[in-house]
């Protein structure tokens, strides 16, 4: 589901005109939906409830505080990328005991502050980092808990930039390669407990077939290295997709509820009732990652329409939001619906392409595509904002970043504020 409709003829956060917050707060301007975010959330931790599980949101889908402390209130654990994402998590009352330390490349200040703060795991990338890890744990007189990420060589078919289970991306171990790598560290490293295995086969995954097939040829490794080195957790990453594409015709209900049946994408259900079966024998816990599945849906950028320039081969609606605002149609040729935040009176469609003031010709947010007039002065919303966002944003251009403002209910509430120019130039000398 989503929090995002259109009531008399004004687009609504939940209970909240998002035409009151751009007029207030101005644009760009990131809003997203506490409803939402907690209904996926719940719906994925209800989908394995049979199963001991865990589930550790993926901070670098949305790392803002508040809402990494509404997670963390709701029992959410998080799957973190640097030091930086364990201080904020932290920061907003989550505790690291619930958190597991992914990267390929942490550093020794890194690996000090997680071992400091006691962390559940680190999911180690290779070989070399699992006894540079040791030696730093040996130093400070610890032990350190690990789960090696093994590389299950499974084609997502997604993205080539976020694909991340094949022998040719730079995460994780070689399928072939584990059981010996744990062998290994069980006797030359005194200092590592092997407490579970990872794997990550990639992101914006809409099929259940790759997961199935990850789980299916990576569990008689679980079921080995379980009874060899007692390992406790596995940790099968996360990627689940969302719906980009997405008619707001459909309100609060699933947008694949009122598709054909063999139109329908993965569902967070049929995720579950797919994967549960395949591990609940197991006697290990489950961790899952997820990111952009609890918040990509639960965030939209609001930006306003600036000029409209007429050329003799296309027009161009340019607002004032850019690619440092929201990369990824830049980065990833990401798709994001744009629509009207006052409802269009007419079904009738014209071909812009909307791009922004970025001195770039990469910064667009569509190209040649139909779209419902709006002229210069009106706003739109860039739906499906919330993941990989705000957290991609730059200064690029010397461009104060958005403000943030997460609404529940009939409350909207400023999470961050909109940068001042005085802030862009804070610390430099």
């Amino acid at each position: 589901m989503h929090g995002f409709s259109y009531n008399n003829g004004s687009l609504f956060c939940e209970d909240v005109s998002l035409s009151a917050l751009a007029a207030q707060h101005g644009t760009p301007l990131y809003v997203y939906s506490a409803r939402t975010i907690l209904d996926h959330f719940t719906r994925l931790d209800s989908a394995l409830a049979e199963i001991d599980h865990e589930v550790a949101f993926a901070v670098k889908a949305n790392s803002n505080l508040s809402v990494l402390r509404l997670l963390a209130s709701h029992g959410a654990g998080f799957d973190i990328v640097s030091g930086g994402e364990l201080f904020r998590v932290i920061k907003a009352g989550g505790d690291p005991a619930h958190c597991t330390f992914a990267g390929v490349g942490k550093t020794r200040e890194e690996i000090i502050y997680a071992l400091e703060q006691g962390i559940y795991s680190f999911n180690v990338e290779s070989e070399e980092e699992l006894r540079y890890l040791n030696e730093v744990a040996g130093e400070l007189g610890v032990v350190a808990p690990v789960a090696v990420r093994v590389n299950p060589n499974v084609d997502a078919k997604t993205h080539k930039y976020i694909s991340t289970g094949k022998s040719e991306n730079k995460f994780g171990v070689d399928f072939g390669a584990i059981t010996d790598l744990y062998d290994r560290a069980s006797k030359e490293l005194p200092h590592i407990k092997l407490r579970g295995l990872q794997m990550h086969i990639g992101s914006q995954l809409t099929s259940i077939a790759p997961f199935i097939e990850a789980v299916e040829k990576v569990t008689p490794l679980v079921k080995e290295l379980k009874e060899k080195h007692g390992i406790e957790f596995w940790s099968i990453g996360g990627g689940i997709g969302i719906i980009y594409k997405e008619s707001l015709a459909s309100g609060s209900v699933d947008w694949w509820e009122i598709q054909p049946e063999a139109e329908r994408p993965l569902t967070i259900e049929r995720y579950g009732k797919e994967l549960v079966p395949r591990l609940k024998d197991l006697g290990l816990k489950i961790l899952l990652e997820p990111g952009r599945l609890i918040v990509g849906n639960a965030g939209l950028l609001i930006t306003k329409c600036l000029y409209e320039k007429k050329g003799s081969a296309k027009t161009f609606k340019i607002v004032d939001a850019g690619m440092n605002d929201l990369i990824r149609p830049a980065l990833y040729e990401g798709h994001h619906e744009i629509v009207p935040l006052t409802e269009p009176s007419s079904s009738e469609r014209f071909k812009v392409d909307v791009v922004g003031p970025i001195c770039e010709s990469g910064d667009f947010f569509c190209q040649d595509r139909e779209l419902p007039d709006f002229q210069p002065g009106d706003h739109v919303a860039l739906m499906s904002a919330g993941a990989y966002g705000f957290v991609m944003a730059s200064n690029y251009n010397s461009r104060p970043l958005p403000a943030e403002i997460l609404v529940n209910g009939a409350t909207a509430t400023v999470v961050r504020k909109r940068q001042t120019l005085d802030d862009l130039i804070e610390g430099e000398i």
